[in-house]
Formats: structure tokens, sequence, C-alpha cells
């Protein structure tokens, strides 16, 4: 059986990167989990043992705050920190979420929106960081640190876990220009459609 994966990085460090990755590999990845849950900070603990039965990989909220707690319950389970710059971080968070707020970034940062907070955001972001390598330390063998923008990739991954490295380029999923391209198709989509539903009412 998989050790079990945690990826410690805070959303928009290339969290849906590493999870594809991870599905190449064969893990059964979930991930986030628990956004809206006005109770999470109640909750966390038990939706997470609960799910941890039922995939071996998970990612994205809530799973980075809680990694003192999984690494007491699970052991021999590995760890993996995604680091990406502060600055690039914070504005991708703005661009991303706004003034939206969620329970679980009320929860993670005290305050449940990034814009007008940024902060309070980067140094619970920095914070977070200094904690996870200072907690594992003197466990080198169980945390792997990797940073995408600085070309980390299944070199780095594949024999932290033991894996073959696949004939297959390392995902970049979600990036912000894939995601204005895909809402630029969308917009073309929808304006194709509209000219095409007017001019059946004067044909």
């Amino acid at each position: 059986m998989k050790a079990k994966v945690f990826c410690l990085g805070f959303h928009k460090t290339g969290t849906t990167s590493l999870r594809v990755a991870l599905e190449t590999l064969g893990y059964r990845v979930t991930g986030p989990n628990g956004v809206k849950d006005p109770d999470i900070e109640k909750n966390v603990l038990p939706m997470a043992y609960d799910l941890a039965e039922k995939f071996d990989a998970f990612q994205d909220n809530p799973w980075p705050i809680i990694y003192q707690e999984l690494d007491a319950k699970y052991q021999g389970c590995k760890f993996i920190l995604m680091l990406r710059d502060s600055e690039s971080w914070i504005k991708s968070q703005v661009r991303h979420f706004g003034r939206k707020e969620t329970p679980m970034r009320k929860w993670i940062y005290g305050v449940g929106c990034p814009e007008g907070n940024e902060d309070i955001y980067i140094k619970r972001f920095e914070d977070h960081t200094r904690e996870v390598q200072n907690y594992f330390k003197n466990r080198p063998q169980d945390l792997l640190v990797m940073d995408l923008a600085k070309g980390d990739g299944w070199d780095k991954l594949c024999p932290f876990l033991g894996a073959d490295i696949p004939d297959v380029a390392f995902p970049h999923a979600n990036k912000a220009s894939d995601r204005e391209k895909r809402a630029a198709l969308y917009m073309h989509k929808k304006v194709k459609s509209f000219i095409r539903c007017i001019s059946s009412r004067f044909t």
C-alpha cells in the first residue's frame, strides 16, 4: 500500500498541479474539503480522519493546517510543502478570491477574504512555511519541499515517493493564463450563441 501523502502548501501554491501529478502516479486524491462549513474548526478533524480512510493523497485546504495531528495519527505518511514567492502568492489570492469570504479562510487567516487584508494573509503564509520546515527539520525523509516556479517536478517528487518518473511532462494546472483563456473562450461562445439567436429572429 502507498504511504498517505499530505500536501502542506497553501492554496495557490501549485496544489492543483500536484493533485494532477499524484493522480498520474496512481494516487486517489481529495481536496479542498470543508471550505464552506461554518463549523470547520470543530469539524475539521472528524472530517479529515473520515476522508483519510477513502483516499491516498490530500491537497489544498484544510490539510496544511492540521499536519501535526495527521503526522501523529498516520505513521509513515509523507508530507509535501509547496513554496511560492509571497508577493506572487498574494496577488494570485486577491485576483482569484478578492473580497469573497469563506469560513475556511476565516478560520485559517482570521479574516475571510484576502483583498484589503494582504499583510495578514502574507504573515500567515510565511509563518506556516517556517513552522512546517522547523517541525520537520530533523526528518528530511518525511518532508519534500517543492517550488514549481523554480522548475521542481518529477525529478524531486518521484524519488521522494519511491515512484518511477512518468513519460509525460509534469503538469502545470490552473494557471492564471489558462483560466483567462477558458474565460475568453466561454465569452466567445456566449456571444456567438447570442448572435445566432438574434439572427434567427430576423430570418
